[in-house]
């Protein structure tokens, strides 16, 4: 009981915070998932180095996957020009390069888990930059919109609820026993209807996009979403731990509590920009 108290206090100053910042500014937005994009790569790469066979710069690591992220912000919002990634480029040169003076004996592995992170933490959090961004040719320019993010939060969190609530009472199906025992189909589908039902809130809001859109992008986040979650699952199972971090009292840490997001992130960019923007 003790803990869930804790956990639901963290839950509702977590989601006060992260709303509040992302619908003040574009700024606001940048520097607090800046600070999120370092505490995620810090707590995957912290994983990784608990294995002695694998060679990681932490702290270098995590410096450029938040360059990224912050270089995706300033090019998103046609701050800059793409030059703004040539630096990110010569760190990936590096982490390539470097490995012929590690002399691992399996440099190959070194290489694949320095640059997992970047693609899977710094690269999905970078594209919310290009969500939150609409560009208008008229002036050549582009304004803050912070909508589809949202959206992208508060389906994961209704999807999240209706799996659980769901899941705890009818759950009798296994969804992937090999990855996570408790997850169920039952629990899936009642996710997929808490997140379905909220979509037509987002309808009734936003008239100007479609109930038919809204509806399919609240499904296709809620598919992979889920499929964010048992990536993470995997990831953990492999490395022996049963959390990414400690920095969130109840939840774990920022790798456990955005899995979800890390994957729908760039399946709903997809959607957007093929079926909403287009």
């Amino acid at each position: 009981m003790k803990n869930l108290i804790k956990r639901a206090i963290t839950g509702i100053i977590f989601v006060t915070i992260l709303f509040g910042v992302i619908i003040y500014d574009s700024f606001t937005f940048l520097i607090l998932f800046s600070l999120i994009v370092g505490f995620t790569l810090w707590e995957f790469y912290g994983l990784i180095q608990n294995n002695e066979e694998i060679k990681t710069t932490r702290p270098l690591n995590v410096l450029g996957g938040t360059f990224l992220f912050i270089a995706s912000f300033l090019y998103a919002n046609q701050y800059t020009s793409g030059d703004i990634f040539l630096p990110y480029l010569l760190f990936l040169m590096y982490t390539l390069i470097s490995e012929l003076y590690y002399k691992a004996s399996n440099p190959v592995n070194n290489w694949a888990i320095n640059l997992l992170p970047q693609v899977y933490c710094a690269g999905s959090f970078s594209i919310l930059n290009f969500i939150t961004t609409t560009q208008y040719t008229s002036q050549n320019g582009s304004f803050y919109t912070p909508l589809f993010v949202l959206a992208i939060f508060i389906f994961v969190w209704l999807n999240d609820t209706g799996a659980y609530l769901i899941g705890t009472m009818f759950g009798k199906h296994r969804l992937f026993e090999r990855i996570s025992p408790k997850k169920s189909w039952e629990g899936f589908f009642g996710g997929l209807l808490f997140a379905l039902i909220g979509s037509q809130v987002f309808a009734w809001y936003e008239p100007e996009i479609s109930r038919l859109n809204w509806f399919c992008l609240a499904a296709t986040i809620v598919i992979f979403a889920t499929w964010g979650d048992l990536v993470e699952s995997l990831l953990k199972r492999t490395l022996g731990v049963k959390d990414s971090g400690n920095v969130l009292p109840g939840h774990g840490g920022m790798l456990d509590r955005f899995d979800s997001v890390l994957m729908a992130t760039p399946a709903a960019y997809i959607y957007i920009e093929y079926f909403i923007r287009n």
